[in-house]
This record gives C-alpha cells, structure tokens and sequence, in this order.
C-alpha cells in the first residue's frame, strides 16, 4: 500500500484543488507551501466558495507564483446569488491568476438552498464559463443526475473537472464522452473504497486529475490530520498503485492533464 512519503522530493505534481485561502492556513501558509515543493507539488489550484472567497484566491495567487485561481460560487452560498453576484465574478475572471470558474454545481447534501435557486446559479455561471471561454469545476454531492442534467443543458466549451469525483461508472463514461475530467482525492486511499478504485483503475489515464481538497479528504496515511497540498503525493502513488503504472507516469500524465484544461505552461 501506499507509504508515508509525501514529505519527499519527487516528481512533478499538480494539487487542482485546494482550498489554501481557508483560516486553517493563516497560521502556516508559506510553511505549507514550502512542504508543497519539497512533495514535489509545482501548481496549485485555488476555487473560490463565493464572490468573497473569489476576491480572497485572487488576491492570494497574485502573491505566489505556484498558485493559480478559480471564481465562483458554490451551490450551498447560491441563496444570495445575483445579477451583481454574476458582474463581480466576470470581472474577476479577467484577472491573470484566473483559470477557471469554480466551484459551482448542485448540492443535494446539505440542504442549505433550495434546489431551483442552486440550478439557476449553475446554469448562470456555465454560461459565464462558456462567454469567457474558461474550464468549469463541477462540485458534485449527491446530486449527479442534477448535475449532469446542467451540464447536458449548458455544455462548458472550454471543459470542465468534475471535482472529487463519487459517481458510479456509467456517471464516469458519460463524463469521459462528453470530455469531462474526473477529479480524485483523498477518499481513493481510503481502505473501504474499492468501487472508486475499480471506477478509476478503468478511466483513461487522460481524463484523471489529482487535488487534495485540503483542508478536507485526508489521505489515508494522514487521516486525522488536516490536510495539505503537500498530501497529494499520496493520492498520486494510490492511483499508480490501483492501475499498475509507475508513480512517475502517473505524475506525468495527471500534470499534463491539468495542463491541457487549464491552459498552463511550464
């Protein structure tokens, strides 16, 4: 199984979600940073929550040049989502740290907003997505008919991650066909998900991203722990393990996956 290394040099790794802006950081955020790169861990993607948080990830990869960004609004912070909501988010888009729009999607677990005010703002934000030609990231939970029901209605021209990805594999093959990205974290290496392992040992190696969801989803070897970029190392050598390639080519291709949807060059 997977060993406690994440604290050593390795290869070229993308964390595509992580929510570094977060209090859990303030007290050590360049010490987390620099337990990043010694992981390994080149880039960094921020999404944003709401309009807020969108101001707060900008603001954060503008001082750090591993950091990039995401705007957005996510389903449970739609209840107060506006026109002015959706004017703020465009003109954050524009800034140079922004790589795509997220994290917005439906929410069915926390019943926190209603969901005809959580699908309007999806819709409205898939189609500020499409205007400004960005990639999408998709927060899914317990809601993957809702969600791939928004997506069928306004399809993301620039591409989309479906984040933290907990869908079955008919969910897993529509998404591939439509030339989605799933995303996977943490809950791979968990010791009682082997229906997510067997969904993502038969992915192509092409549609697969890493992230950590930090602070959030805890590796295994970790659990307990808040989590941290530096922690994808142990998602990355779990998906090597599961499809029986080596972690090299593993952190190869899932860069170079991140690398095509968000546009980056290194």
């Amino acid at each position: 199984m997977v060993g406690e290394t994440a604290a050593a040099p390795g290869p070229f790794l993308c964390d595509t979600h992580c929510h570094l802006d977060f209090a859990q950081f303030d007290a050590d955020r360049a010490e987390v940073l620099d337990r990043a790169r010694a992981a390994g861990v080149r880039r960094i993607l921020i999404p944003a929550l709401d309009v807020a948080s969108s101001r707060r990830v900008v603001a954060l990869a503008e001082r750090h040049p591993a950091l990039r960004a995401a705007v957005g609004v996510h389903p449970t912070s739609t209840g107060d989502f506006s026109a002015e909501s959706l004017a703020e988010l465009r003109d954050l888009a524009q800034h140079e740290t922004v790589d795509a729009i997220g994290e917005i999607g439906i929410d069915l677990y926390w019943k926190t907003v209603g969901l005809e005010q959580q699908q309007r703002a999806f819709e409205r934000q898939l189609e500020l997505a499409a205007e400004l030609g960005r990639p999408v990231i998709i927060h899914d939970r317990d809601a993957h008919g809702e969600v791939m029901a928004g997506l069928r209605a306004v399809p993301p021209p620039a591409g989309a991650v479906l984040h933290a990805f907990s869908g079955e594999a008919g969910m897993a093959a529509e998404a591939v066909a439509a030339g989605y990205y799933l995303g996977v974290d943490g809950p791979l290496t968990y010791k009682k998900n082997e229906a997510l392992r067997a969904v993502f040992a038969a992915l192509p190696m092409d549609r697969i991203l890493i992230e950590t969801d930090a602070p959030y989803l805890t590796p295994q070897a970790r659990r307990g722990q808040r989590n941290e970029p530096a922690f994808v190392r142990f998602v990355a050598e779990n998906l090597a393990e599961v499809r029986g390639v080596p972690l090299e080519d593993t952190a190869a291709a899932t860069s170079a996956n991140a690398a095509r949807l968000f546009r980056w060059e290194w």
